[in-house]
This record gives C-alpha cells, sequence and structure tokens, in this order.
C-alpha cells in the first residue's frame, strides 16, 4: 500500500505536466516562479537526499551535480542554484530530469519491497509525499503564470481543477462543508477554544502544538468574495483611494502600478481573465482569485470589514464551504506555543520562514487530493499573488 501510494503521487506530477511543450519547462518568468523542469526535479531529490543515500544499501548517487542543481534552501545540505537563476538551467534536459525520476523511482521500489520501514524512515517518506503535493499545487500555479504571461494566453488543459460537492461533514480530505449553506453572516460566541493539529496521521510541524485561545465574539462570512463584488471596489476607485491599503500596501499599489486582480484584462471596455482554458470573459460569479494580501485588506476595509484572523477560520470553517481558494488571514506566520524545530536539514522546513508571512487557510481548486485539513497552515508574503489566493470576510 505505501508503494501504491508512492507511485500514485508522483505520477499525478507527471499528469500536471503531461500537456507542457518541451520550452515550457525552463521558463522563470519571476523568481518566485519556478521552471516545471526544476519542481519535477527538486522532488526527486528529496526522496534520493533523504531516504535512498542515507538508508538504501549499494545506492549509487543518479548525478552528484544534482544536489547543487535541485537542492532549494536547505544549507544543511550545502550549496546550491540561487532561486533566481533557476531560469538559466537549460541543462540538464528535460528528458534528463525525468530519466533521474525515473532510475530514483526504481530504486524506491526496490527499496519500499524489500525494506522494513523504521519509524524514522516511514515519517521522511510521508514527509516526502506531502512536500511533493505541495509541489504539484506550486506546479499548477506556476504553469499558469508561465502561460497566463505569454502574450498568446495559450490552453492549459489538463490543469487538475478539484471539484468538490456540498456534504454533511467531514470527507476524506479533510473539507467540511454545512448542508444549509447560504450567502450570509455566522455569528461565532466568545470563548476559549482550541487550536492546532489533533490525531494521529500526518500534519507539518507548524500544525503544533494544540494550544487554547481566547476569542471575543466574531462574525464570518459564510462564501467567498466574487468577482463581481470585487468589480464595485474597483469601480469605487479602490486602487485609487489611500485610505483603505496599509502603508506598504499603498507603496505596492503605486509601484506596481495596480489596478485590477493577477490575470485581469480590461479589453475594448469589457473584462477578461486567463484560464486554464486561455482569456476568457470574466465570470463575475466565480470566487475571487489571485490576489495579494494587501489586496484582500484593502477590500475589507472599503467593505467596513476585516479579515479573520487563523484562529477564528480554524474555529468556524465547520460552519461554511471551504477548499476552493487559499484565505488570507490577519494572522502572520508565527510558531504555536511549544513550537521546536528538529535537528538537521529537515527542521529547516517551516520555521525558518517565521517571518514577514502572512497566513492563508483552507485549500485551492489545484490543491492535490487528501491534502487539505482545517488544521493547515500556508503562508506567503503579503505582496504575492500568483497561488490560487481569495477573500472570505469578518467582523
Amino acid at each position: 500500500m505505501i508503494l501504491q501510494k508512492y507511485k500514485d503521487i508522483r505520477q499525478h506530477s507527471v499528469m500536471i505536466c503531461s500537456s507542457l511543450k518541451t520550452e515550457d519547462y525552463v521558463v522563470q518568468p519571476v523568481v518566485d516562479v519556478s521552471p516545471p523542469k526544476w519542481h519535477l526535479g527538486h522532488t526527486t531529490w528529496f526522496f534520493e537526499t533523504f531516504i535512498l543515500k542515507p538508508f538504501a544499501n549499494g545506492y549509487r548517487e543518479f548525478d552528484p551535480n544534482y544536489n547543487y542543481v535541485f537542492n532549494s534552501y536547505y544549507e544543511t545540505i550545502g550549496a546550491r542554484v540561487i532561486r533566481t537563476d533557476r531560469g538559466n538551467l537549460s541543462r540538464p534536459g528535460v528528458e534528463d530530469v525525468y530519466r533521474y525520476r525515473y532510475y530514483v523511482d526504481e530504486a524506491m521500489a526496490d527499496f519500499l519491497r524489500s525494506e522494513s520501514l523504521t519509524m524514522q524512515q516511514k515519517e521522511l517518506l510521508e514527509l516526502g509525499l506531502n512536500h511533493e503535493q505541495q509541489h504539484q499545487e506550486l506546479l499548477c500555479t506556476d504553469i499558469k503564470y508561465i502561460l497566463g504571461h505569454n502574450p498568446l494566453f495559450p490552453a492549459y488543459s489538463a490543469l487538475p481543477i478539484v471539484k468538490f460537492e456540498l456534504a454533511g461533514e467531514e470527507d476524506d480530505e479533510g473539507i467540511i462543508f454545512d448542508q444549509n449553506f447560504n450567502n450570509s453572516l455566522i455569528d461565532i460566541p466568545e470563548g476559549v477554544y482550541e487550536i492546532g493539529y489533533e490525531g494521529s496521521g500526518f500534519c507539518f510541524d507548524n500544525e503544533l502544538g494544540r494550544h487554547k485561545v481566547y476569542l471575543q465574539n466574531f462574525s464570518i462570512s459564510t462564501t467567498l468574495v466574487s468577482n463581481q463584488e470585487f468589480l464595485e471596489f474597483i469601480n469605487d476607485g479602490g486602487y485609487r483611494d489611500f485610505k483603505h491599503w496599509h502603508a506598504d500596501g499603498w507603496e505596492w499599489v503605486k509601484t506596481k502600478a495596480a489596478s485590477a486582480p493577477l490575470y485581469w484584462h480590461l479589453i475594448d471596455a469589457e473584462w477578461f481573465n486567463y484560464t486554464s482554458q486561455g482569456l476568457k470573459p470574466l465570470a463575475v460569479a466565480d470566487p475571487l482569485c489571485h490576489i495579494s494580501y494587501y489586496e484582500a485588506s484593502a477590500y475589507a476595509s472599503w467593505k467596513g470589514m476585516r479579515l479573520p484572523t487563523e484562529f477564528e477560520w480554524e474555529i468556524a470553517a465547520r460552519k461554511f464551504e471551504w477548499g476552493k481558494r487559499w484565505e488570507w488571514t490577519e494572522s502572520a506566520y508565527l510558531p504555536y506555543p511549544g513550537f521546536k524545530k528538529v535537528p538537521g536539514a529537515i527542521g529547516e522546513y517551516n520555521g525558518k520562514f517565521m517571518i514577514n508571512q502572512m497566513v492563508l487557510r483552507g485549500a485551492s481548486e489545484v490543491t492535490s487530493p487528501d491534502h487539505s485539513r482545517i488544521t493547515y497552515r500556508n503562508f506567503f508574503q503579503p505582496e504575492l499573488r500568483w497561488q490560487y489566493t481569495g477573500i472570505r470576510l469578518a467582523k
């Protein structure tokens, strides 16, 4: 079963890239977007570096140079290509990277068939699979950015959009819906609540440890802000009125000449939006997508409301539909009480990033299957918007 899970997750990454042209694999338009080829190599490097090299007897490294090429940010592991230069890697070629994946996958299959895994090895394998699923979502968002900034706006039909159906209780993916879902505010009473992961399954270390928080009375929307609602903000001069913006956000607006969400284009007085099917007229009823924290906060201010804290979101999430957009919260990305980094390279996974970033909760339509839960803490810098980000209001 472990081997089949490994194969399924690894194959999903390949499927995401199945409709790409060779040239699409190597493009890096901005620093935050990595070439698809690099994602495929980096996720493979993880299994080679943390499982095969230390634990598989007789394993021979595919290419010693790949440690330098595909290491992302692990200082413990050694030197690496800096992030801005990933798009300069014309070599190894796409075919070489796929050969690398095949080589490592064959070695991992042999290892998983022949070994009785220790607890440490099981934990590393589970982390590696969840790490790959994180990069699958990054693959989707990076590919969309690459093609969405191609002047031809090519369609990308293989984008694995996940469709959610309303249900009354938690499903296998951890996504919870209220059967009485409607467009309204729900009230959550003040009190002491428990926050953080609880259970025996996998979670990331930043979801631990579980702790109590006191929350005041608050109300939160059952729905995400739609494209139509955000259009009203634009038409009312939202991007031209400094009073709704943080100081850093207003500087971002002026520096970037921001006037609409990412992928929106005003053509002959009509709004269009780049999607996986190419450039399409804006679907006004769809949930708003691809906005920064700055834009989310400004819109909330314009509405006379605010963003929820991550704790408010977690407590209220069983009362509304979630999972279509990563939802910006008003919470800075900080450790929970008692957080401890594990020794070595794995300890660099989350703890080193707990500064200058904001927490997002939920999931998105390109989040990989079985990779969503209420306690999941995503995090990005406030100016970033190439992920599937949206807004839920609170007050």
